[in-house]
């Protein structure tokens, strides 16, 4: 199986580890006294999203293995009444020599702990301090490493090869309407950079955004990890003739897979390779491929360079389509309903968008 995806390939990885505020440690020894370097993983979640936070564990699992770290994981549930709690149970710890977390959420968190720490490191995947200050971080957060993804460059192959697919009647049950639609978590800049992104490639391809992409939001108070909401909204986009349904929304889009195969409609899975990740072989089907924002790979790199002693402390780093950072699933399954010509049109868009080509826009 070929895929087109962030910095490398992605280890097989646990879906389920169990509790609001539960912690577990892949690795007995968490006092340090093995001289392994050691990573507590703190997720303003839980696995079993079967996407980003279990994208995120698959990378730092592959540091043990690999690197010779030893890995505690700390999930705090979806209650965001208990994440600065949670953040701060956790700094305050002697168990750990990094600190990984990631999203937009985690920023202030992060920006507000690290300075307390200056002899600890923090990586933030997904997200990006104030180094300069301004805003938190009082030390300029000097000890903390962020990442970010391009992930408006993904979202515009996905854009281009949905409208290609809807034009050509590709899917089989084609409606012929030409409407696709977007869940979004909730409507910040990381999920609108997505959206954005989506449909300057579906304008590219020769589409209208306007009349054929519908975007919807979960909201609520957990926007990220409530299936039956993204269900709820995928069947409406279902209902008014959209073809495929592309979820951006954590653990809520996996709801949106059931509602592909009620309807016997398809999907595009999102950050992780989820024609692997979901275990149900009917929504295996429907989707056409992922478009990856892979952070597990990016925190594996991140490990590389610590242990090196090279990782860029007190900087950002951003990655997208030129540096493998992002991109999207090439499967048996996306051979199978993407014809040969749509699939040579996406790789030229691909070319097109790392040579600098073609301009993705941003909500950045």
């Amino acid at each position: 199986m070929n895929k087109i995806r962030i910095l490398g390939a992605v280890a097989a990885f646990s879906l389920a580890l169990a509790g609001c505020g539960a912690s577990t440690a892949s690795d007995s020894d968490q006092s340090g006294k093995s001289g392994k370097l050691r990573i507590k993983f703190v997720i303003n979640g839980n696995l079993g999203d079967r996407s980003f936070f279990d994208s995120a564990y698959a990378g730092l699992e592959r540091t043990e293995k690999d690197l010779g770290y030893s890995l505690k994981v700390v999930e705090l549930g979806g209650d965001r009444t208990k994440w600065a709690s949670g953040f701060e149970d956790a700094a305050a710890g002697d168990d750990y020599d990094v600190l990984a977390a990631g999203t937009v959420d985690a920023v202030g968190l992060i920006s507000t702990i690290a300075p307390e720490y200056p002899d600890k490191k923090f990586w933030l995947f997904d997200g990006s301090v104030d180094y300069t200050g301004k805003t938190g971080c009082s030390n300029k957060c000097e000890n903390v490493y962020s990442v970010t993804f391009k992930q408006n460059e993904a979202a515009y192959l996905a854009g281009f090869l949905a409208d290609k697919l809807v034009a050509a009647k590709a899917l089989p049950g084609s409606t012929g309407k030409g409407k696709v639609g977007v869940i979004g978590g909730v409507k910040i800049p990381v999920i609108e950079d997505f959206v954005i992104g989506f449909k300057a490639g579906f304008e590219a391809a020769g589409g209208k955004p306007s009349s054929g992409v519908l975007v919807q939001y979960v909201g609520g108070d957990n926007p990220f990890g409530d299936p039956a909401k993204g269900k709820q909204i995928a069947s409406a986009m279902y209902g008014q003739g959209a073809e495929l349904v592309w979820p951006v929304a954590g653990s809520s889009g996996l709801g949106a897979f059931e509602s592909a195969v009620a309807a016997k409609r398809y999907a595009f899975g999102v950050d992780s390779d989820q024609y692997k990740t979901l275990t149900d072989p009917g929504q295996r089907q429907t989707v056409v491929t992922s478009i990856l924002k892979n952070a597990g790979n990016a925190l594996y790199l991140a490990a590389e360079a610590n242990k090196s002693g090279t990782l860029a402390y007190g900087k950002a780093a951003a990655v997208g389509l030129a540096e493998d950072g992002v991109g999207y699933v090439d499967n048996a399954n996306f051979a199978k309903l993407v014809p040969a010509a749509v699939r040579a049109e996406l790789k030229e868009q691909v070319a097109k968008v790392k040579s600098g080509a073609v301009k993705v826009p941003s909500a950045f």
